[in-house]
């Protein structure tokens, strides 16, 4: 024996691999064999291997096939294992063709192609579809354009899906039927749409209502019919004029080629009754509408049948301001009003509905001329005055500093609530801006000191030092019978800042001061030593020379003062 030639056992299983590798044999894979033999339920198959393999005869049997498999067939299996622990190949036929199938499904995905199936079965959120040997997911919202309730007759029967989504390490494949119907309704569409044509009228039924308009079935397409177009007048919800199921005639108003989406009319049928409304409604004509609509800022009325104008608010009474219109108007009503504007252009008409009313306030000022007593009810009560409802609706206003003599007016408005009953006098009619001016306190007498009514801007006064406050001084004026309180404020203490000090005064104290503000109706006075100082400055300078000359200011005033003495 040759010891040369010894080989061990790794030997050999490294040439065995190496020859196995070489060998088109790949687990795996599919490869063709040979049906050797046929034992009870198993058929054996030769595959080129050292050893052959045994499959089921059911994996050979289709359903609706009477094909039977005999020996001598070729056929495709799937190879699992090369040898298994029985020495034998472990091979699959049901593997085999559904290796088939997924190559060809990935044709028809690349290809985007239809692909025959049956919806066999119902899982969560779908359906599961055979595909010849595959199993696929059919999601809910792919079964149908609409959402179907029934899906029991599509069940059990070929049909074409689209393969949406494969990934088959997962095993996964996403079909839609909805895709293929889409499509077919697509190619229905545009040649259904390239039969119509704009301005041509069509017989159709209405599908659907929503809040914008309604979709009408014109025979296998729909077009929208906008609310706008349904009607010249005004339409608030389409379900006025449509119900779902009615046959209506419509016209063709306009067809996008891109989008395909078809506009239709059924106002368009009929004449627009805009083009004789500039005839008929001018301005300074009365008319009887209905109330179709109130808005915040006023109300529509229809005139006619398609022909709408508005009353502004701001139109709507003479007397009632800021009051919501509906306070005025109601729905339905029947109103009569007056044409102020027309704009044909717009299709805009303006409306008034004071104007055919009298206008009370053309008659106030005679009944009630300024000067003249009237009572009325305090209305509302605001920080500058009030309110007082006076006959016809007309309100007036009592202003807060004709509210007292005797007290502030922000005091006096304390003694007022609404709904007082209250006499006061007319002040001023302004008919133009629609106001009234009153006056409380012009029915008393004015109890102002005799004295104090002399007293004007630009006196100079003497006045007694009644109370020392950070700000100022209070002081006092005038007769005694007749004295006139007053304030000094700190700053016009002097014109020296430094002296601008309330401290160095003290009650009771005596001095001059310069009228410099007088409010008659508040009975008011501003006082100040300073404008008093400057004012004899001016004086001095005036009557002894100007610093300019050579003396200087003290000088001056020194001569003026001891002219004085």
């Amino acid at each position: 024996m040759d010891e040369t030639f010894n080989p061990s056992t790794d030997d050999f299983a490294a040439m065995f691999e190496a020859s196995v590798e070489a060998s088109p044999m790949r687990e795996g894979k599919v490869v063709e064999g040979i049906v050797t033999g046929i034992e009870k339920d198993m058929a054996i198959v030769d595959i080129g291997l050292k050893t052959e393999g045994r499959i089921e005869l059911r994996e050979f049997y289709e359903p609706g096939s009477d094909n039977q498999l005999k020996v001598g067939d070729t056929v495709e299996v799937f190879l699992e294992r090369i040898e298994n622990a029985l020495g034998q190949a472990v091979l699959s036929r049901d593997k085999a063709r559904r290796e088939e199938s997924w190559v060809k499904m990935a044709k028809f995905h690349e290809d985007e192609e239809p692909v025959k199936g049956t919806i066999v079965g119902r899982v969560k959120g779908g359906f599961t579809v055979d595909l010849g040997g595959i199993n696929a997911f059919l999601p809910g919202s792919q079964v149908d354009i609409r959402p179907v309730r029934d899906i029991g007759p599509l069940m059990g029967t070929e049909q074409p899906f689209q393969i949406l989504k494969m990934d088959k390490s997962r095993g996964n494949i996403v079909v839609s039927r909805r895709a293929i119907l889409e499509e077919s309704r697509a190619e229905q569409r545009a040649e259904l749409v390239a039969q119509l044509q704009e301005g041509e009228v069509r017989e159709g039924v209405v599908k659907n209502i929503t809040d914008y308009g309604a979709f009408v079935d014109l025979g296998g397409i729909d077009g929208l019919l906008h609310v706008t177009d349904m009607s010249w007048r005004r339409v608030s919800h389409p379900s006025q004029v449509l119900n779902v199921g009615d046959t209506v005639q419509v016209k063709v108003i306009r067809i996008n080629p891109e989008t395909q989406r078809i506009s239709l009319g059924m106002k368009q049928l009929q004449d627009d009754p805009w083009n004789a409304a500039a005839a008929k409604y001018t301005p300074g004509t009365r008319h009887t509408g209905r109330v179709t609509n109130i808005a915040d800022y006023g109300a529509f009325i229809e005139l006619e049948e398609g022909v709408e104008g508005l009353v502004h608010v701001s139109e709507m009474s003479w007397t009632k301001k800021n009051v919501h219109p509906g306070k005025i108007v109601s729905t339905s009503q029947e109103v009569e009003v007056e044409i102020l504007d027309v704009d044909e252009e717009k299709r805009r008409i303006s409306l008034g509905l004071k104007q055919v009313q009298a206008n009370p306030w053309d008659s106030f000022t005679d009944r009630f001329p300024v000067g003249s007593t009237i009572s009325g009810e305090v209305k509302s009560v605001t920080e500058f005055g009030l309110f007082i409802g006076l006959e016809d609706d007309i309100d007036g206003m009592a202003h807060l500093s004709d509210l007292s003599w005797e007290k502030s007016g922000e005091e006096a408005l304390k003694d007022y609530k609404k709904g007082d009953m209250v006499e006061a006098k007319i002040l001023e009619v302004d008919v133009e801006k629609e106001r009234i001016s009153l006056g409380l306190k012009q029915l008393e007498r004015d109890t102002m000191p005799a004295g104090a009514k002399s007293f004007g801007k630009g006196n100079v006064v003497t006045c007694t030092v009644t109370n020392v406050q950070p700000a100022g001084l209070d002081v006092s004026f005038g007769e005694e019978d007749n004295l006139v309180a007053a304030f000094i404020r700190k700053g016009d203490l002097s014109r020296d800042r430094s002296e601008q000090r309330p401290e160095r005064f003290a009650v009771g104290d005596k001095v001059d001061a310069m009228i410099t503000r007088v409010d008659r109706k508040t009975r008011q006075y501003g006082l100040s030593i300073k404008a008093l100082e400057i004012n004899q400055e001016k004086e001095a300078v005036a009557q002894y020379g100007s610093s300019d000359s050579g003396a200087s200011l003290g000088d001056i005033l020194g001569a003026a003062l001891k002219d004085q003495d």
